[in-house]
């Protein structure tokens, strides 16, 4: 007797996709995470235009995540060109990454996922229930707009990040207010951990994750020239040039999105393995809350992603303040962007956005002009990791006699514990 087992749509994301699971009997015969969202053109789009337009566009790829691919862009961009950057621009660059995490995270775990874990169908009933956890996860989400506008002139796709630099430097007085605000933001962490203490974490699933993520660049932790790959037979590291070895795109029948595998197996990036690789140069309160909140890594139980997300959410606080007192420590310069001549190049990038890695690779012409794109994002890699989560999530679910209600539940919840990123997986393919 076949059957099928389906969320038609996956509620509480970015975007519009679902998940399908077809049964023989008790026999699992296929899963599939069905993304449906229109085929994404934004490579073909670049192609052509001047290098000083190229980041506008490609950061209207996605308005959650904005900040990141214009900061992937510009790097991509200056890795290409052979222009280095002052440790200034670094810093505030850094600054509206945190800043962007921060918005993320909040939302997600808060509004996004938390109402799975408290038995509610959304955050508006969870809001009459702890009233408190949902004002501190909005005024968490408002820093984190905040600090990037600040840095990059608005919210919501910034106008302010150039090549080689910054339109407008933010004034220290500017910069003293930010810090101001983010000191009240490390108080409302402390009392979001209250919250989370009391909170179960489900788990009703445990297969092996193998994990991808950047190296960190000196302190800055979501930047890196390498990345490493952490599976069953220990750990590799390939050069952020090399990333198509990584990824390895492949085009599936039942979605609009590529998947990636690494040598035949699928991995997952994002802040749980970030924090797995990583994760010895997390401290402070962040720390403390790993502890509290019960994270272990290598953890074999996906939602616990969302565990990872609070701890870096409070990591990305705390490294936000840390960037100011550096920054105003040592006195704000009013600098104009480096130099640079324009010559036919090419170049990579990648760098640690809420939902993983973002990869970006750009080849120019002589005129200044994208010759061609590749834009390779995390939801895109974390699709092929997540079929075989929701594999295991129906596989144990029948073996402890779950009813067909309780696995749609379940599969809803492993694939929100991606944070999954649908409109920005979906790009280009030549068929």
């Amino acid at each position: 007797m076949t059957r099928k087992i389906s969320v038609d749509h996956l509620a509480r994301v970015e975007g519009h996709g679902g998940i399908t699971v077809f049964l023989d009997g008790n026999e699992i015969s296929k899963v599939d995470f069905n993304i449906f969202e229109g085929i994404r053109l934004f490579e073909g789009l670049v192609r052509g235009r001047t290098i000083e337009d190229v980041t506008q566009i490609v950061s209207r790829i996605c308005a959650i995540c904005s900040t990141n691919h214009t900061v992937t862009s510009l790097h991509c961009l200056e890795n290409a060109l052979g222009i280095t950057v002052t440790p200034q621009t670094r810093r505030l660059r850094d600054l509206a990454v945190q800043g962007a995490n921060i918005e993320s995270h909040s939302l997600h775990v808060f509004v996004l996922d938390l109402p799975d874990f408290m038995g509610h169908s959304s955050v508006i009933s969870l809001a009459g229930v702890i009233p408190d956890a949902v004002k501190i996860a909005l005024r968490l989400k408002k820093l984190g707009n905040l600090i990037q506008e600040v840095v990059g002139g608005r919210a919501v796709h910034p106008i302010n990040h150039i090549i080689g630099g910054f339109g407008r430097v933010p004034t220290t007085d500017e910069l003293i207010h930010l810090r101001d605000q983010v000191r009240l933001g490390l108080r409302d962490c402390e009392s979001a951990l209250e919250v989370l203490r009391t909170v179960p974490i489900p788990d009703f699933v445990s297969a092996p994750i193998h994990c991808a993520a950047l190296i960190p660049e000196d302190e800055a932790f979501f930047f890196g020239n390498e990345v490493e790959i952490m599976d069953g037979k220990g750990r590799t590291r390939i050069p952020v040039r090399d990333y198509r070895k990584i990824t390895n795109e492949s085009i599936v029948p039942h979605s609009h999105a590529k998947h990636s595998r690494y040598k035949g197996q699928s991995y997952m990036v994002g802040a749980l393995a970030r924090l797995t690789i990583n994760g010895d140069r997390i401290g402070g309160l962040a720390r403390k809350a790993w502890k509290e909140l019960g994270l272990t890594t290598p953890s074999s139980n996906i939602i616990m992603n969302n565990i990872a997300q609070v701890v870096e959410m409070i990591f990305s606080v705390e490294e936000s303040l840390r960037l100011l007192d550096q920054m105003l420590d040592a006195g704000i310069v009013q600098e104009s962007p480096a130099p640079y001549k324009v010559h036919a190049c090419a170049g990579a990038a990648a760098t640690e956005v809420p939902r993983g890695t973002l990869y970006y690779s750009y080849e120019i012409d002589a005129n200044g002009r994208i010759a061609a794109a590749d834009v390779i994002t995390p939801t895109a890699q974390n699709l092929s990791n997540a079929e075989d989560q929701l594999r295991a999530t129906v596989r144990q679910g029948l073996d402890a006699g779950a009813s067909d209600s309780t696995l749609e539940q379940r599969l809803a919840m492993v694939g929100r514990a991606y944070d999954p990123c649908i409109s920005c997986s979906v790009h280009v393919a030549r068929v």
